[in-house]
C-alpha cells in the first residue's frame, strides 16, 4: 500500500466503483461523497479508460474488491454517512519480516487535553528524526530547541517545547526531559509572533546562521531563501520587524551579548524536521534526502 502500486491500486478501485455507482444511478456528487472525493475527479474517472496495475492478478483483486464494495454501497444507499473507517496493512518482507498497521479513523474532533498529548508526541517523534550529521555544523552553542504551538496560541503556555537545550553528547542529539508546555520563553515568544501573523505555522527551531568574517551572511541566507521559494523576515534581539503574511525562516543578526540566531518555521514538527535537513544543506551540510 506504500508508494506508487499503493497509489494506482486506491485510484483503480475508486474508478471502478464510481463507475458502478454512476451506472445504479447514483450522481456524481453522491460517489464523490461516499468516496471523499470531489466531483471533478469522479468526472474523470468515470470517462477514461481503466487504469492499469503492473500486475495482472492485482488488478483482478482490486476489481473483485471494486465490485462488492459498490454492490455494498448501493444497498445503503447514498444519503448514509460514515462514520468510521477501519484500515489495515500489511507488508512481508524477505527474511519472514511482516509489518501490520490495524488503524481506526472515526472523523471525530480531539478535545483541548488530547490536542495538547498529541502535539507532544510529535515534538517526541521529531526529534527522533533530526540527522546529527546533517546540523551539527549550524548547531547553536548555546543549544537548540524545537517548538510547537496550538492553532491561536498567543501565551507561552500555548507553546511546548523540550526543557532545557538539546545538544550533541557522544555524536547524539540529547535532551534531558520529555517536551512540556511553557517551558522555553525565548523560543516560544519568536513562534507566538510568527504564528499571530501566519497562523499556518506552528512549529519552529532555531539554528546558528551562515556567518562570514565573523559575520552573518545575510545575503547568502537570502539567496537560500530565494532558491527554495521561502519567505523571509528578520528579527532585531527577539522582536520580529515589520509584518508578514507569511513567515518561513527569520534570522536575527544579534548585537551586543545576543547571540546571531536563525529560526526556521513549519506546519507541523514533521515539516520542520524536513525543513531543517534541507537549509542545513544548503547552509554548507551533507544534502541527502530525507
Amino acid at each position: 500500500m506504500l508508494g506508487e502500486v499503493g497509489s494506482k491500486w486506491m485510484d483503480r478501485l475508486h474508478q471502478h466503483v464510481a463507475k458502478d455507482l454512476r451506472g445504479n444511478g447514483w450522481s456524481q456528487t453522491e460517489i464523490a461523497r461516499v468516496l471523499g472525493s470531489t466531483q471533478s475527479t469522479i468526472s474523470r474517472h468515470v470517462q477514461k479508460p481503466t487504469i492499469g496495475l503492473p500486475a495482472s492478478a492485482d488488478e483482478a483483486m482490486v476489481d473483485s474488491w471494486a465490485s462488492e464494495l459498490s454492490q455494498a454501497l448501493s444497498s445503503i444507499g447514498p444519503e448514509s454517512n460514515v462514520i468510521r473507517q477501519r484500515l489495515i496493512v500489511e507488508m512481508q518482507f524477505t527474511g519472514n519480516q511482516t509489518l501490520r498497521f490495524d488503524k481506526t479513523l472515526t472523523g471525530l474532533d480531539l478535545d483541548s487535553g488530547q490536542v495538547e498529548r498529541a502535539l507532544l508526541r510529535r515534538l517526541e517523534w521529531a526529534i527522533g528524526r533530526l540527522d546529527v550529521n546533517r546540523i551539527k555544523h549550524i548547531l547553536p552553542a548555546v543549544g537548540m530547541n524545537i517548538a510547537s504551538c496550538t492553532k491561536g496560541a498567543r501565551e507561552a503556555s500555548d507553546v511546548a517545547a523540550f526543557p532545557g537545550r538539546i545538544a550533541i553528547v557522544n555524536g547524539k542529539l540529547r535532551h534531558h526531559e520529555t517536551p512540556a508546555f511553557g517551558v522555553s520563553n525565548h523560543l516560544a515568544s519568536i513562534l507566538i509572533q510568527a504564528h499571530t501573523m501566519n497562523e499556518a505555522k506552528t512549529s519552529i527551531i532555531n539554528l546558528k546562521p551562515l556567518t562570514s568574517d565573523d559575520s552573518v551572511n545575510v545575503r547568502k541566507i537570502k539567496q537560500i531563501c530565494d532558491d527554495l521559494g521561502y519567505s523571509f523576515a528578520t528579527c532585531n534581539k527577539g522582536k520580529l520587524v515589520g509584518s508578514h503574511s507569511k513567515i518561513d525562516l527569520i534570522l536575527d543578526e544579534g548585537g551586543y551579548g545576543w547571540e546571531p540566531s536563525l529560526y526556521i518555521l513549519a506546519h507541523n514538527p514533521l515539516e520542520l524536521i524536513d525543513r531543517t535537513h534541507q537549509i542545513a544543506g544548503h547552509l554548507g551540510g551533507v544534502m541527502n534526502a530525507v
